[in-house]
């Protein structure tokens, strides 16, 4: 695919029901109804019938050397052809022009946007589709759970978390798509589980179940084209934001109508949820200001790391990493 190498997500976070494992002790949580992540969805499908109506593949100088659009009768909303695409999506220049997510614009044309509006762009059907049944699936439930304006925090937050690592090591390719995201919103949910250790049943389990879940989608982006660095960068802002945003309150204070006054607690939360708030938010403030200041001083992360590139690709006899 052209200069089409890296495209976040490109085997997103699958489909979890780890949520679901969790149950509360208190069953006096407040579920809220869930209408963020739905208009996420028809957002992020909307972007991608715009870069669609933009790219034109009809008019568009690639066909001739990559042969034919594929689905004609879309007209101008056709994809490019599959040797340049294979995602059934619009070219790279496209993305680049929408605001995929490239170093050298970030860097030296002061495009520092690119590292919020890539999260909205996917390179094709097959990576719109899997990113958005993923959203569905991971985030749905954790908006019942704790509302849209937590969520959409960490979503948001987790989203230029991974754009921003990304960054730091990817430097000749354009990066798009929703992964950093819904990896934070991965991170979000194992953070949570911690902090919230106390009132929930069934800890191994659900600990168990997420666990596979996160290795089995981070050991997908060790395989080449697949940006790791936005997976690694959102799940790891969106495990801090957990600690953050998502404390519940001890069972004796839900629970304190119901119960003697030997019984009840003063507090809200536990002192350990408090301290894993601070740490947690002390680290999320340094991170984003190490990260962006070396960033746009133009520092690359292997310098600093050199062992960090097989962290996003592992070399086999089968393919190889190179940028």
């Amino acid at each position: 695919m052209s200069n089409f190498d890296l495209e976040r997500g490109k085997r997103p976070p699958a489909a979890t029901a780890a949520p679901f494992y969790y149950e509360s002790q208190t069953g006096a949580d407040r579920e809220w109804t869930s209408w963020l992540v739905p208009m996420i969805v028809v957002a992020n499908v909307a972007v991608f019938v715009v870069v669609m109506g933009i790219n034109n593949c009809p008019a568009h100088d690639s066909t001739d050397r990559f042969g034919s659009c594929v689905a004609p009768f879309l007209h101008r909303f056709s994809f490019q052809p599959l040797r340049e695409n294979p995602l059934f999506g619009p070219a790279s220049s496209t993305l680049e022009k929408m605001g995929a997510l490239k170093w050298d614009k970030v860097v030296h044309h002061h495009q520092g946007w690119r590292l919020v509006t890539c999260v909205w762009l996917h390179a094709g059907v097959v990576h719109l589709l899997a990113n958005m049944l993923s959203l569905v699936f991971i985030g749905v439930r954790l908006e019942q759970q704790f509302g849209f304006i937590r969520i959409g925090a960490v979503y948001l937050i987790s989203g230029l978390g991974g754009s921003v690592l990304s960054s730091l090591f990817i430097r000749n390719s354009i990066s798009v798509g929703a992964s950093g995201a819904l990896f934070g919103l991965l991170g979000a949910m194992l953070s949570e589980l911690f902090t919230n250790w106390t009132i929930y049943t069934n800890k191994a389990a659900a600990l168990f179940t997420l666990l596979v879940i996160i290795v089995i989608n981070l050991a997908v982006g060790i395989l080449p084209h697949v940006d790791n660095f936005a997976h690694l960068g959102g799940f790891l802002t969106g495990f801090l934001l957990g600690f953050v945003l998502l404390m519940r309150p001890q069972f004796g204070w839900i629970e304190r109508r119901n119960l003697p006054p030997a019984s009840q607690v003063k507090s809200k939360h536990k002192a350990y949820q408090y301290v894993l708030c601070v740490i947690a938010l002390l680290l999320l403030i340094v991170g984003f200001i190490v990260g962006l200041v070396m960033l746009f001083r133009g520092e690359s992360g292997n310098d600093h790391c050199h062992w960090c590139h097989y962290l996003s690709c592992v070399p086999t006899s089968r393919w190889s990493c190179g940028n």
